[in-house]
């Protein structure tokens, strides 16, 4: 008896090695996590990507969309005292008047809260901005997305899936005037320098950017995206006090596998 279980396990680990393993050597701090395909929506690794949670500032990856939606780059607007905010800043001051382009790259470089909120004006005002947010998520099939505002503060009606937001972060990247701005790694605004967030622009090779975010409540969020040799993959991370670490074990893993198998598809 104990001669045929030995041999039962033996063949049952002998077919666990011909499954697939693309992420079990993955070891990542983030409560929620996934790796997916831009282009095929392929899922190569998740961890708890249906979880909702708070997701900060990469909010404004949508916010971004909606303005690029319903305005011109070179619409301007007005800043006014009620776009003054708590947290994150590109620091604009009440009666300075700014592009849509130079809020888009406030918002996405250096995650300014001024910056949304000076774009939902722009584009209708921040409850009919909001309802176009959800909207958005709607038609991209983001069901377990609610967002309550353009800046990613703290609501309890406000909350995404690692997965959703996957979903989203691979719309954006076709996108080239959204890559252009959130792949940017410096510009000026008037007499402000911005320096973006994301350090994995210099720490991955082929990053095109997206966006980082922290709330006490959320933790430390990140969406990022990478290509190689025509392969472009998103990861999300939520919740996850080693991010940049996590992203770059993720494209690592990824990009492996995409070699793998375009090796198989030539062989």
């Amino acid at each position: 008896m104990l001669r045929r279980w030995s041999c039962f396990l033996l063949v049952f680990a002998m077919l666990l090695t011909l499954l697939p393993c693309r992420a079990e050597a993955i070891q990542l701090s983030a409560t929620a996590a996934i790796l997916m395909d831009a282009d095929s929506g392929e899922i190569l690794y998740e961890k708890d990507a249906g979880r909702r949670m708070r997701i900060a500032s990469t909010t404004k990856i949508m916010t971004a969309l909606v303005a690029l939606d319903r305005a011109r780059l070179t619409d301007t607007i007005t800043v006014t005292a009620a776009h003054m905010v708590e947290g994150s800043s590109m620091y604009l001051k009440p009666g300075e008047t700014v592009t849509v382009e130079e809020l888009l790259y406030g918002l996405m470089l250096c995650s300014g809260n001024d910056a949304a909120l000076a774009l939902a004006d722009c584009c209708g005002g921040l409850e009919e901005f909001v309802q176009a947010m959800n909207d958005k998520a709607a038609e991209l099939g983001m069901q377990d997305t609610s967002f309550a505002n353009p800046n990613g503060l703290d609501d309890e009606n406000h909350y995404s899936t690692a997965r959703d937001m996957a979903v989203l972060a691979a719309y954006a990247a076709q996108n080239p005037t959204f890559r252009r701005i959130c792949s940017t790694r410096t510009a000026t605004v008037g007499s402000r320098t911005m320096t973006n967030h994301n350090k994995l622009l210099s720490q991955v090779e082929g990053c095109i950017g997206m966006k980082t975010g922290y709330t006490k409540a959320a933790g430390r969020t990140l969406v990022s995206c990478a290509q190689r040799d025509g392969c472009r993959l998103v990861a999300v991370t939520l919740c996850d006090g080693n991010d940049w670490a996590d992203h770059k074990s993720l494209y690592e893993m990824g990009f492996a596998v995409q070699n793998e198998e375009n090796t198989e598809e030539t062989a």
